[in-house]
Order: structure tokens, then C-alpha cells, then sequence
């Protein structure tokens, strides 16, 4: 069975990707949409997308530590760390992806670009160059301790205003997988010989 195919006419067909599009912002962040089918009001909504935000751009920023960990790692533990590395900074990609889906649920607009995240985060920056890994590891620990303080604080507030989900997710999604990630790496500044003496 043959398909006869129409030509496109070139009168009537534009086939150039429009790529030069400008628009003004249809959300602007720190906003939420007033009229949205949640029981939560706009304002303990705005009050709760403005502390997960916090949240979201410090996890990006640990995010983002595990892999340039994972990548300038060296000496006598490189292969257990880059692997760990590589595995905590997956499991950090769901998380941030955890805390920004509520953001948006809740009405609000996420954190996103890099430039952005870097103005509000709390944590330290590190150097662009290669760390010793007891450096590395501490400043991992010193992000994990500010999340976790985050998580707990965020916990109370939506307690406080009956949000539940945002208090669950901060508990179960974010509190415990840092709390996890920060015990697996900590132990890796225990100074433990290797053999015991008796």
C-alpha cells in the first residue's frame, strides 16, 4: 500500500528552529502560586519553599563536592574512596532532585544554576586545585553537619505549621542519607592501626 507524502510548501512551513525566544519570567523566584488545590496556605508554603531552597543549594554544593572529590582523590585509599565518593554523589543527585520536586509541588520556583546556588550556599567553597584526603573528607563532614542541622530545623518549622510532607522529607528523603554518608566517610579519619597489638 503506497503513503503519498505531501510536500511541504515553503510558503507555509518553517522548519528553522526559533532559538532567539525572550520572554519575561512567568514565576519569579521567592514566589509561590497563590491558588493552588493544597491545603497549606501561600504563606507557611513560601516560608517552607524558602528553607527547602536553602536546603537544595547546599545539597548541590555537596553534590558537587562529592564528584570533584571523586575525580582529584589520590593515595593509599584512592579506589575505596573514589568509589565511595562516586556512590555518595549519586545518592546526593536524588536527594537534590527530592527537595526541588517539593519546592515546585508546593508552588515555588527552585534554585537551579550554579552561579546562583554559589551566591546563597553556607558551605565552604573549595580551592580549585587538588586536596589531601583528610581535607577532603573534613569538609565533606563540616557540609553534612550544616544539612543535618538544616534538616532538623526545617523539621520543627514545618511541624510547627502542619507540613507534614515537607517534614517528612526532610527526615526520611534528606536527614538520614547525610547522617549515613557522614558516618561511611567519618570513619575514615579514625586513626586505627592496622595490625592490634596484644
Amino acid at each position: 500500500m503506497a503513503v503519498a507524502i505531501k510536500k511541504a510548501s515553503s510558503s507555509n512551513a518553517n522548519v528553522a528552529p526559533h532559538w532567539h525566544a525572550h520572554a519575561k519570567e512567568i514565576q519569579k523566584y521567592g514566589s509561590v502560586v497563590e491558588d493552588i488545590p493544597h491545603p497549606l496556605s501561600a504563606k507557611i508554603r513560601a516560608d517552607m519553599v524558602a528553607q527547602l531552597n536553602q536546603l537544595l543549594a547546599d545539597s548541590i554544593t555537596l553534590r558537587d563536592m562529592y564528584k570533584k572529590h571523586h575525580w582529584q582523590v589520590s593515595g593509599p585509599t584512592f579506589y575505596q574512596l573514589h568509589l565511595l565518593f562516586d556512590k555518595h554523589f549519586d545518592e546526593q543527585v536524588e536527594m537534590v532532585d527530592t527537595i526541588a520536586e517539593r519546592v515546585q509541588l508546593l508552588g515555588g520556583v527552585t534554585i537551579a544554576m550554579g552561579g546562583d546556588v554559589a551566591e546563597v550556599t553556607r558551605l565552604q567553597r573549595p580551592p580549585r586545585g587538588r586536596e589531601e584526603v583528610p581535607v577532603q573528607i573534613s569538609r565533606l563532614l563540616e557540609a553534612h553537619k550544616i544539612i543535618i542541622q538544616s534538616c532538623l530545623d526545617i523539621s520543627d518549622l514545618a511541624d510547627k505549621a502542619g507540613d507534614q510532607g515537607t517534614n517528612d522529607l526532610v527526615i526520611s528523603d534528606i536527614l538520614r542519607p547525610n547522617e549515613l554518608q557522614s558516618w561511611f566517610i567519618g570513619q575514615h579519619l579514625v586513626e586505627m592501626p592496622l595490625i592490634l597489638e596484644k
